[in-house]
C-alpha cells in the first residue's frame, strides 16, 4: 500500500513520515484492497488557534469510496491519534456495508479490481465523454488556490468524479468522508443534488434543475 505524505504551509519531518507509515499498518487489515493513502499535514499560523494549529486529513484511495477523516490539535503526532481514529471507525462500518449487500445478493461474491488506484482512474477517465475543464483541474483529486482579487480571500478548487447514485448512497458516502455536505448526480431524477447534514440525525437534500426553459423552435420563412 503506497502512503503519501504531503504538507500545505509546512515542512514534514522524516521522522513524522517514519510514524505515519507504523500508523498506519492497521488500514490494510480494515481495507485490504487499498492502494493509497494520502496523508495531509497543514499547519495554521494563526496563534489564536494554537491549540488546533496541526491538522492532518488521510484519505484511503480504492476502487469503491473515498474514505476520509481529519482532526486538529496541538501537536501533529496527536492529531494523526485522532484522525486514525475516525478513519479506522468509517472502514469498519464500510467493512460492514460489504458483508450485509454480499448476504443480501445470497452470497454472491462481485469480482474485485486490485490494479492501482492510479490505473483504474486513468482507464475510467478515458472511458468518460470529454468535457472541457480549466487547464490546472484536468484529473480527478486536482486541487488548486487562488486570491480573489486583491482581496484576502483564498478560494480551494478541486475536481472530483461524479458518478449517479442513490440518495441512500450519498448519505453514506458524506458519512465516510467525515464532512456536512456531499455532491451527487441523483440516480433516478439524473440531476445534480447535494445532501447536506441538518440537527441530530436529520437530512436534507437539494436538486438543480439543469433546464434553463423551453426554446421556441425558429422556423425559416419562405
Amino acid at each position: 500500500m503506497e502512503i503519501v505524505v504531503v504538507g500545505r504551509h509546512t515542512e514534514v519531518a522524516d521522522r513524522f513520515r517514519r510514524h505515519v507509515e507504523d500508523k498506519l499498518t492497521k488500514v490494510t487489515q480494515l481495507a485490504p484492497y487499498a492502494r493509497r493513502v494520502d496523508v495531509e499535514v497543514t499547519r495554521e499560523k494563526n496563534p489564536r488557534l494554537a491549540e488546533v494549529r496541526e491538522r492532518v486529513e488521510l484519505t484511503v484511495r480504492d476502487k469503491g469510496p473515498v474514505i476520509r477523516a481529519e482532526a486538529a490539535a496541538d501537536d501533529r503526532f496527536g492529531a494523526l491519534d485522532m484522525a486514525l481514529d475516525k478513519l479506522t471507525e468509517r472502514l469498519r462500518r464500510s467493512r460492514e456495508r460489504r458483508k450485509e449487500h454480499r448476504r443480501r445478493t445470497n452470497g454472491i461474491m462481485e469480482s474485485v479490481d486490485v490494479r492501482p488506484y492510479d490505473e483504474v482512474a486513468a482507464e475510467e477517465a478515458a472511458k468518460a465523454t470529454p468535457e472541457p475543464e480549466p487547464a490546472a483541474l484536468t484529473e480527478p483529486g486536482d486541487a488548486v488556490e487562488h486570491q480573489l482579487g486583491d482581496s484576502p480571500v483564498l478560494i480551494r478548487s478541486k475536481l472530483h468524479r461524479a458518478e449517479p447514485m442513490t440518495l441512500d448512497d450519498a448519505v453514506y458516502q458524506m458519512e465516510m468522508v467525515g464532512h456536512d455536505f456531499f455532491l451527487f448526480i441523483d440516480k433516478e431524477s439524473a440531476r445534480p443534488a447535494a445532501v447536506y447534514r441538518r440537527k441530530g440525525w436529520t437530512y436534507g437534500v437539494i436538486e438543480l434543475d439543469t433546464q434553463v426553459g423551453d426554446v421556441e423552435p425558429v422556423t425559416a420563412l419562405t
